[in-house]
């Protein structure tokens, strides 16, 4: 049974083969495999809840030697994320590429190699392979970052590229770092040996910092705006929902694993980053008169809230971690639904500019309540999603006395409804310039209404999600690692 591990990392693989080689049906390769995909993760589910977290020697070789997959609640978790959201990028990508058959060829698969390189990361437990499924991650998403074609596209995917790069070569040198000084790059094996020596410290800094960058966290997000603006429509979401989740998620595995972070500095050190990502963020998406770029620096203030679990979780444990993974579940559903909206408002009108709207929501009512029911999570309104994880981490900043982060979160807040409402405001007004609408297929305008309905469903559905950290425990103190 445990070779079932390895399938959500097979199945997208094959798939992305088949779409490769049989072009003309990669669309259906595309579709079907994307249901093949969420059959598998759901399949796991109860498996794991029963066993709980199991391990794969691939191969019949397991650590040092070998590589060794690992699944626990919180990688189910981010597995059944990518599975969801997938899908709906899919559905919404086989409409809208449907009219350009190229760039629809060369979407499809990427589009399964970036779904591999994410899913491996989630259960892989080996430095490098982790090293490994980052640069197919990135390259797969620097290209589906140039598909959109034009002067902005390939610049923003550029700057993404070399941004990737250098994010991996800062993680790589960490890893040699590791292994020159542990024999090992293990995780399970690190935490065992590993200790506060100078060497320790310049290894997990660097591999920090590339996260970092590559996370797109306060002040390293310059890259991230102009990457995921010029990009397509199902690209930006992917890209916003899904991509920089994997980096964040390697980040908090290796501090778990390798730092007691809960009772270090550096946990400070991340939370002020993600405070001014929080701003900083919400501010820049105020003034954007574009409302691509608006979602896209959104997304640098919620990346925000994510980083002010590190300082949470000291004193509070569990109860900041949850309110991190039930952020992260929400902003996948919700910002995947804003650029898809997004991307049905510009095929509609052939611009993004906000003030233009010109009465919208009469014309395309689905995408702008989709747009509006996303930004009710982003904002952290009941009875959303992200209003039980923001709702977490103010409660688990309340209980320990930091009122600093609980005035960022509800700041926060308060930033994010100006400017969705800033956007709803001009959906209902007259544009100065009408412009001649161009017809969105039904399927793009239900695939977004649909994942923003889910995140606002989310917020009901507290105890599922919880469930799954109790497998294996993933956000326990560790016996192992490196203390303060």
């Amino acid at each position: 049974m445990a070779s079932v591990l390895a399938l959500p990392v097979l199945v997208p693989l094959l798939g992305a083969l088949f779409a490769f080689v049989m072009r003309r049906w990669a669309a259906a390769i595309g579709l079907v495999t994307l249901l093949a995909l969420l059959a598998t993760v759901l399949l796991l589910i109860p498996w794991l809840l029963g066993a709980g977290a199991q391990g794969l020697a691939v191969g019949g070789w397991g650590a040092p030697l070998g590589v060794d997959l690992y699944a626990d609640g919180l990688s189910l978790a981010m597995l059944l994320m990518t599975a969801v959201v997938g899908l709906g990028i899919s559905l919404y990508a086989h409409s809208y590429f449907r009219a350009d058959p190229i760039r629809e060829q060369a979407f499809w698969p990427l589009w399964l190699l970036l779904l591999t390189a994410l899913n491996a990361l989630f259960l892989s437990r080996d430095l490098f392979n982790l090293y490994v499924t980052l640069e197919i991650l990135g390259l797969s998403a620097v290209a589906l970052t140039a598909l959109a074609g034009g002067a902005k596209a390939l610049v923003g995917a550029m700057r993404y590229l070399l941004v990737s790069l250098l994010g991996s070569l800062a993680y790589l040198l960490g890893i040699a770092l590791l292994y020159h000084a542990y024999a090992t790059v293990d995780l399970a094996l690190l935490a065992a040996r590993i200790d506060a020596a100078p060497a320790t410290w310049a290894a997990l800094a660097l591999m920090s910092a590339g996260l970092i960058l590559k996370t797109a966290l306060f002040p390293l997000h310059f890259w991230l705006p102009p990457a995921h603006a010029s990009a397509a429509a199902p690209v930006s979401a992917a890209l916003s929902a899904l991509v920089i989740k994997g980096s964040y998620y390697l980040l908090v595995r290796i501090w778990l694993e390798l730092v007691q972070v809960q009772s270090d500095g550096v946990a400070t050190f991340l939370g002020l980053l993600g405070a001014g990502a929080v701003l900083w963020g919400s501010i820049q998406a105020l003034v954007q008169t574009r409302l691509k770029l608006l979602i896209a620096y959104s997304t640098v203030a919620q990346i925000g809230y994510l980083f002010l679990a590190f300082p949470l979780a000291a004193g509070t444990g569990g109860l900041a971690w949850s309110g991190a993974l039930y952020l992260a579940l929400s902003h996948a559903l919700a910002k995947a639904a804003m650029f898809l909206a997004a991307g049905n408002l510009l095929r509609f009108g052939g611009h993004d500019r906000i003030a233009d709207l010109d009465r919208v929501v009469q014309r395309l009512p689905l995408s702008m309540a989709a747009f509006a029911l996303a930004g009710v999570s982003i904002i952290g309104l009941p009875p959303s999603g992200g209003f039980i994880g923001k709702w977490l981490l103010l409660e688990a900043a309340l209980s320990t006395g930091r009122w600093g982060w609980g005035i960022v979160i509800m700041l926060g807040g308060v930033l994010a409804a100006t400017y969705v409402f800033k956007v709803v405001g001009f959906a209902f007004t007259q544009a100065e310039h009408p412009h001649q609408a161009q017809r969105v297929p039904a399927t793009m305008e239900w695939v977004a209404f649909a994942l923003a309905v889910a995140a606002v469903l989310l917020g009901f559905l507290v105890a599922q999600p919880l469930m799954l950290l109790e497998i294996g425990d993933p956000f326990a103190a560790h016996v192992g690692g490196m203390g303060p």
